[in-house]
């Protein structure tokens, strides 16, 4: 698009004197601007890295120190104990100084190293104290004298201002759990689920691998947790994500969803325009280190590392293993509309296009009625399919000429957007339109995504939106971060003309997107088709369900003194017996995000307790003050095991790091072996609202989003995400596969919905803390509220 731009206005002619040039004066000005844009970011990324750099000191407090030595000099006190006059005695050409200038050069050099030492002593006393976690495991509500302390203490030492990268330095490492611990925990969590002769097998083979194997496979991770900044994450992300050679759509890419009740205009171009250019303005305040870090009870800080790669990445795929491709400064867009792949300049002058500008763009690829090239219409499709197969079309197809060139653009495009030509979106008056707009966003034809990009926005001719995301760069919350800013910025910042147009002046000089070229052959359209067929396959097997549950909410759930998510994880619990009569290895994702350059954790939710309580549930003879007692029971032991996993001192990232190691050692273990060949049946996530402060919910209770969801992990198991929504609504995602005779995602829906109200029968609205009047609690208090 830029070399375009300015070949319109730059020509010559060559004459016998010579050759005459001729630049427009448009040009000329586009190119300085872009000059002034580009050198005053960096600047700004420059000033935001020092800040970052030297905190929670400032640049302004060397100054202070400086100072101070320098006014030592003449009030005759020595601060630094005699420190300056060693530096003076040995500065190199001291005798080049006059006596003045080295006393001074002296003091500014002690200050700057006293500063530097100041500014790790202080880092330090901070990552010690957020080292301390004893106040996640405080009742909820409650507050110890010594916890009050550190948290005036963190506050003390977090500084003022931070910017996103701030606390890096400050967060401790994740630590390793002792071996005796993590085999303790994983025993206990199988207990349920095994009978008294496998249970005994599976100790015999904890204890063999604890007495033989397990010493020297720990001394080794051990070493890397000193040496590495997180012991698990890199491994996490290759061998979990890169190095798998099955398909990610549908298997390993997630989605997110627009607002479910408001659609601000129904008008696709401008919608798309808005949204756009709202994530330019995120990217712009990301790439400037310029967002809040965001903090738990507002003060203890989360890594922010996986925010670094959400624009300007590409998953590349690779005959063995995948690795992903981060960029910087990408100035274009792909857009995919009708099997046609455009390129769109994001960038005029030496700023960000504008909203209405960026409308025309999109409104001109709508508009356009050309024909896909020949292999052009399913190209995407190889990113859907296996692995091996893409990579090998990437290298013999793709490697030079025009089609390395047009798949260069699409993979250092800032993101991918699709133009879909299928409206979606929840419709109450429609029973399946949220099934259908999940797939659509899960897999949609299975070739109009583009789903080794970080994430394809997508866009629906009524206006909806949406997000396929790519996982192995970065978990769910770190997208839905950006994407509530998006979709406050997009309905509360910019808005809408009353016709449902961008805001702004119109402007019809922008050069016309262009289309990528392809010349693809017979056997690479072999290739296309065939990895499209597999990926058809598979999302055709997609059994999804989307389910609103209105009938009450966190608000009620708190009032039972419990919490939401133990509740729902208990509900979850039920259902799944209910369904398959069986109780199996439930996945509850939980993040570790409190420590340098964490991702996630496994909860294992089907505990003792919790299998005590759902055959309570199911026995008749069990009456609603017994239920109760084990139903609070539980949900004291899933927190006790979700505040587990979040201070590192989780099973499964543990054990799964002891098998890497083995497997490098070339060290057998039947027992490793054995804990990560068991299938997750039942996998569940919760997708967290973080910046509430972006939308007044009570104040705008229609501006809420619909949540995310993905695949399902076994072939014969649900997949469940679910979020909760202001006080009053809670939406669940549930995935399963056709192909599953025992599983059905609309018919689990169904337990779940039962489930929840049944756990909340439980309880009455003035219920105390011996609970010994509970029955049932009225539901005018949850009432639907949307």
């Amino acid at each position: 698009m830029a070399e375009a731009h300015q070949a319109v206005g730059f020509q010559f002619t060559v004459r016998p004197d010579g050759v005459d040039f001729k630049l427009s004066q448009e040009v000329i000005k586009n190119i300085y601007l872009s000059g002034v844009t580009a050198w005053k970011k960096k600047a700004i990324q420059f000033k935001n890295g020092v800040l970052a750099g030297v905190y929670p000191a400032s640049p302004s407090s060397w100054l202070i120190v400086v100072i101070a030595m320098m006014s030592s000099l003449y009030i005759h006190i020595d601060l630094s104990m005699g420190m300056m006059d060693t530096i003076k005695e040995n500065l190199p050409y001291r005798d080049c100084m006059s006596v003045q200038t080295r006393a001074v050069l002296s003091a500014i050099l002690f200050a700057t190293g006293l500063w530097l030492f100041l500014i790790y002593l202080l880092r330090y006393t901070l990552k010690a104290l957020l080292s301390y976690h004893g106040w996640i495991f405080e009742s909820h509500g409650k507050m110890s004298t010594s916890t009050k302390v550190w948290l005036c203490l963190v506050k003390m030492f977090s500084g003022r201002r931070p910017l996103l990268y701030s606390f890096q330095a400050s967060l401790p490492r994740l630590p390793v759990p002792s071996v005796d611990d993590t085999i303790h925990r994983y025993l206990e969590s199988v207990r349920p689920l095994l009978d008294n002769e496998q249970y005994n097998k599976m100790e015999l083979l904890a204890s063999d691998f604890k007495e033989n194997k397990a010493a020297q496979l720990q001394r080794c991770l051990i070493l890397k947790s000193w040496w590495a900044t997180n012991y698990v994450s890199d491994w996490w992300e290759e061998y979990i994500y890169l190095r798998g050679r099955s398909p990610i759509m549908v298997n390993s890419n997630f989605y997110i969803m627009d607002l479910l009740y408001v659609t601000p205009t129904h008008r696709q171009a401008a919608r798309a325009g808005n949204v756009v250019h709202a994530m330019l303005q995120y990217r712009r305040k990301l790439e400037r280190g310029e967002l809040a870090p965001l903090r738990a009870l507002g003060t203890v800080p989360m890594c922010s590392t996986q925010m670094e790669r959400m624009f300007n990445t590409t998953r590349i795929p690779g005959i063995e293993t995948d690795f992903v491709q981060h960029l910087t400064d990408r100035k274009h867009l792909v857009v995919f509309h009708k099997g046609r792949f455009f390129q769109v300049w994001l960038y005029t002058g030496g700023r960000h296009l504008l909203p209405s500008e960026l409308e025309t763009q999109f409104q001109r690829i709508l508009n356009d009625t050309s024909e896909p090239q020949p292999g052009e219409l399913k190209l995407a499709a190889l990113t859907a399919g296996y692995r091996v197969p893409w990579a090998q079309a990437r290298i013999k197809y793709f490697s030079q000429g025009i089609n390395k060139v047009s798949l260069d653009a699409i993979e250092s495009a800032a993101f991918f957007l699709t133009l879909d030509d299928e409206p979606q979106g929840y419709d109450p008056a429609k029973t399946n339109s949220l099934d259908s707009y999940a797939k659509s966003l899960l897999h949609g034809k299975c070739y109009d995504r583009w789903f080794d990009k970080s994430f394809t926005l997508i866009s629906y001719p009524n206006g909806k939106m949406g997000v396929n995301v790519e996982h192995s760069w970065a978990d769910a919350p770190i997208v839905g971060h950006m994407w509530e800013y998006i979709l406050a910025t997009d309905c509360f910042h910019l808005g809408y003309t009353e016709e449902g147009h961008c805001k702004g002046d119109v402007n019809k000089n922008l050069p016309h997107p262009t289309r990528l070229q392809w010349q693809i052959p017979n056997e690479c359209q072999n290739v296309i088709e065939t990895s499209y067929l597999s990926a058809k396959q598979i999302a055709d097997d997609v059994d999804f369900h989307g389910y609103l549950f209105a009938e009450f909410g966190k608000g009620l759930i708190k009032k039972c003194r419990t919490s939401p998510d133990a509740f729902i994880q208990l509900a979850l619990q039920l259902a799944q017996f209910r369904d398959q009569h069986v109780f199996c290895l439930t996945y509850e994702s939980s993040m570790t995000r409190m420590f340098r350059d964490g991702r996630t954790e496994t909860v294992r939710s089907c505990t003792s307790e919790a299998v005590a309580f759902v055959r309570a549930m199911e026995d008749k003879s069990k009456n609603d003050l017994n239920r109760l007692a084990l139903f609070r029971k539980a949900a004291e032991k899933h927190q006790n095991m979700y505040r587990l996993a979040m201070t590192g001192s989780g099973i499964d990232r543990h054990l799964f790091c002891l098998y890497i190691v083995s497997k490098y050692l070339g060290v057998d273990s039947p027992f490793l072996t054995k804990v990560l060949s068991e299938p997750w049946k039942l996998s569940t996530s919760q997708t967290p609202q973080q910046q509430l402060n972006l939308v007044d919910i009570n104040k705008f209770p229609k501006y809420v989003c619909g949540g995310g969801g993905f695949g399902p992990v076994a072939d014969d198991g649900y997949g469940v995400s679910y979020i909760i929504v202001g006080e009053n609504l809670i939406t669940f995602h549930i995935s399963s596969k056709f192909s599953s005779p025992d599983t059905d995602s609309y018919r689990f829906g169904q337990h779940i919905q039962k489930a929840m109200l049944d756990i909340q029968a439980l309880f009455k609205p003035e219920n105390d803390k011996t609970a010994q009047n509970a029955k049932y609690v009225h539901l005018e208090n949850g009432k639907k509220h949307i």
